[in-house]
């Protein structure tokens, strides 16, 4: 027998021991789409790095409930939109309990303006399924005992967002400071112009009156801020507001939105830190909406409402004022309503 014969003669031994070759295949194709979709989620963190830019930071990302009419209100049927997306960002506080803030960013149909809607976190509203309470329990409720459920917190949270304003965001986000923390850094700090003095009550950190550059640190203790300001959480809204402007403009002036190096940078760094859930519009969509934006200086606005009774935790809406205001909110024409109460807009510089 020659040696060529003695191999094809071993090879016809070992033939029946070789595994087959369509799990290898299968379990080739399944990496190749694991690795694919990482690649997928990776760019869904980065698309909401860049949407949550106008508002805050976003570790935990969530599409919007199922499609659900809103109750009451003309054109809130599923579907019925006007071509303005909103995105709906909740801070939340360092035990992942409450609201800390709740902010609806408004981007109308014609791509002129962000709009940072800030909804008091003390605002007494209905919560589907709970009764009545603040605005910042729905959070709470939604997570449910235990280990807290960052996903249907957001999801009640919505849900009560869209009875109070009669708007359905688009997709949404729980806000943390760490991230938000480490996104601020990754960006240089972030000027804020501040229109009276604040002291931390955590830190005893003062941050002047006027403008000045801050560090994530510095940044996350000024968002904390509400006890000794003139109107408490509101004005911590407000702040909140100004701190958004300034991170976005420094993200423009930068050129991060239109440079995919540094997005992939950013996706590195902070989407690893981040769950992207799918169903509902895509947060890609949403992203493709920037570059289409006339001018990335938010309108900085908050909820119309009445002050508190002395002693009396509840906020209620203003009504005179506030139904004006959602009804501009509901029909993309917050452009008008905005040069017809100018007295209203947060002042960012």
């Amino acid at each position: 027998m020659t040696v060529e014969e003695e191999l094809r003669a071993v090879f016809v031994r070992h033939e029946p021991l070789t595994p087959p070759t369509g799990p290898l295949r299968a379990a080739i194709d399944r990496l190749v789409r694991r690795r694919r979709r990482r690649r997928r989620i990776r760019a869904g963190a980065t698309a909401l790095a860049v949407l949550a830019v106008l508002g805050l930071a976003a570790p935990q990302v969530v599409d919007p409930p199922g499609e659900r009419a809103v109750p009451g209100v003309p054109g809130g049927e599923p579907g019925a939109r006007s071509g303005a997306l909103n995105v709906l960002l909740v801070g939340v506080d360092g035990s992942a309990r409450l609201a800390d803030s709740v902010l609806l960013v408004h981007v109308p149909a014609d791509r002129g303006r962000p709009y940072l809607v800030s909804l008091p976190r003390d605002l007494e509203v209905p919560i589907p399924g709970r009764g009545t309470g603040k605005l910042n329990s729905a959070f709470a409720s939604g997570t449910g005992d235990g280990r807290p459920d960052l996903a249907r917190g957001y999801e009640l949270t919505s849900r009560t967002v869209a009875d109070l304003t009669g708007v359905r965001p688009d997709a949404g986000a729980v806000l943390t400071y760490p991230v938000l923390r480490e996104l601020t850094d990754l960006l240089g700090g972030v000027e804020v112009c501040l229109p009276r003095r604040v002291e931390s009550a955590h830190t005893s950190r003062v941050f002047r009156a006027g403008c000045q550059r801050l560090d994530g640190a510095a940044s996350v203790d000024l968002l904390r801020q509400r006890r000794g300001l003139p109107d408490g959480g509101l004005d911590r809204d407000r702040n909140a507001q100004i701190f958004a402007a300034g991170l976005v403009r420094q993200a423009g002036e930068q050129g991060v939105l239109g440079d995919p190096v540094r997005l992939s940078r950013l996706a590195a760094t902070v989407g690893p830190k981040m769950v992207v859930a799918g169903g509902g519009r895509s947060l890609l969509d949403l992203l493709r909406v920037v570059p289409e934006l006339k001018s990335l200086d938010p309108v900085g606005l908050n909820l119309p409402v009445d002050a508190p009774a002395t002693g009396d935790w509840r906020i209620r809406t203003d009504p005179a004022v506030t139904p004006q205001f959602l009804a501009a909110l509901r029909e993309d024409r917050l452009d008008r309503w905005v040069a017809a109460h100018p007295d209203r807009v947060t002042r960012m510089r």
